[in-house]
């Protein structure tokens, strides 16, 4: 079997990963995460997981690397990570009572294959007051999650509804698309 290896520090999708029990290694990968000039939610998660397994696969070129991106879909608009509590409420605060499109996708790069997949998750968060904002914020500390949501936690009470064929891909890394991809990589999880 090929050394697996998913792009990314992210304990998030390593705790995902996981559940697979595969072995794996987790890499950073070393790629600018500026969105491009007009570019939409889904082209963006989608050109960052591909440039990430695509970096570390570069380093790596007889592995089956896994690349993935978040990006949450605000109207159009991407909301990346916060990176601080003040950014954190402020989109928190965009996003109470609306519907956010977190657009999730992920790579495998390996011998002789570059594929990618994307899975939608609408979430339909309730109105939000200030101090439940703050209350979650100092709770969770969601600075490092796209859109400032961590459903795996506390953040599951800001939400009214979620709606997705692939329920891992809230959390980072669509599993049932990561399978479908490792069986074109000719990893079968259940082997």
């Amino acid at each position: 079997m090929p050394p697996l290896i998913l792009a990314s520090t992210s304990r998030y999708r390593q705790e995902l990963l996981t559940r697979l029990r595969l072995p794996f290694e987790a890499v950073a990968p070393e790629v600018d995460e500026t969105p491009l000039a007009g570019e939409v939610p889904a082209a963006l998660a989608e050109r960052l997981a591909l440039a990430k397994a695509r970096a570390v696969a570069s380093l790596h070129p007889h592995a089956v690397v896994i690349g993935s991106d978040q990006v949450a879909d605000l109207d159009g608009e991407p909301l990346g990570k916060p990176g601080s509590h003040a950014a954190a409420r402020a989109q928190l605060q965009r996003m109470s009572g609306r519907e956010v499109v977190f657009q999730t996708a992920v790579a495998v790069v390996a011998p002789g294959l570059a594929a990618i997949e994307r899975a939608e998750v609408r979430v339909r968060l309730r109105p939000l007051s200030d101090r439940e904002i703050e209350t979650y914020l100092l709770a969770d500390q969601p600075y490092d999650c796209a859109g400032s949501a961590k459903v795996e936690s506390l953040g599951i009470a800001l939400l009214d509804a979620v709606v997705s064929d692939d329920p891992t891909a809230l959390i980072g890394l669509p599993l049932i698309r990561t399978c479908q991809l490792l069986r074109r990589a000719g990893l079968e999880p259940l082997a």
